[in-house]
């Protein structure tokens, strides 16, 4: 979510804008956070330009509707309960735009979160897979990809970097914007599981070995994907200035 703060340094309507957009924050639950843009600073970006001051802009949209005619020196009049400040946006304008664009943000999160953990699936089909090492188990191993539809052949000696490659799509998964999530902590868990797997199913030929790397495996794709709590501290100083 990005939200700007637009302003013209002589309004005299700066800050009870950002007192209510504090409020608004408070009021949808979601951690204050924002840039504020002076129109006449060279350093305020073009997008911002043209809107009267204060405004206050959401994912690049004015919480209380795009204006067909701006301009950058004025101060803004706002048209909502006669007993409010005019010059400030309207609480629930501003509670309305802030949850909308939550609960997008949400949205994508989820769907991202989907396609994190749909990155381990592939290494976990894989590691099911039995090693054919047993030529007289081969017979019975053709008459069932017979049934299947699939041709017989010998998979074992691609199974070991199949298995490896599967791994390193799952763990570059949970190092993706990491920072954002929990760290590399679920990194490393799966890092752990990967070490266990391998070792496990090469190296001993141990199903409960096997098992447990895969479980790992989940529980740390699913530990980097849990939703983070959201803060309810104070705003920083940094947000006002």
């Amino acid at each position: 979510m990005n939200v700007e703060f637009v302003y013209e340094k002589t309004c005299p309507n700066i800050e009870a804008a950002r007192s209510q957009l504090l409020k608004a924050f408070a009021e949808s639950e979601i951690t204050p956070r924002w840039q504020e843009w002076e129109v006449s600073s060279p350093d305020a970006p073009a997008h911002v330009h043209g809107y009267g001051s204060p405004t206050i802009l959401i994912n690049g949209h004015d919480v209380s509707g795009d204006l067909s005619e701006r301009n950058d020196y004025c101060c803004r009049v706002y048209s909502h309960d006669a007993h409010a400040n005019k010059g400030v946006p309207a609480l629930a304008d501003i509670v309305q735009a802030l949850r909308a664009a939550q609960k997008k943000t949400e949205n994508k999160e989820n769907t991202s979160n989907w396609r994190i953990n749909g990155a381990m699936l592939p290494a976990v089909g894989v590691a099911f897979l039995p090693k054919l090492a047993c030529p007289a188990c081969w017979p019975a191993y053709a008459g069932l990809f017979s049934s299947l539809g699939i041709g017989f052949f010998d998979y074992t000696p691609f199974l070991l970097p199949l298995t490896i490659g599967f791994l390193f799509i799952a763990l570059a998964a949970l190092v993706y914007r990491a920072p954002q999530r929990y760290g590399y902590r679920p990194f490393l868990l799966g890092l752990l599981a990967a070490a266990v797997l391998l070792i496990g199913k090469f190296q001993y030929d141990s199903d409960p070995a096997m098992y447990a790397g895969l479980g790992i495996l989940v529980l740390a794709s699913l530990w980097n994907t849990w939703p983070k709590p959201r803060s309810s501290g104070a705003p920083c100083a940094a947000c006002e200035s």
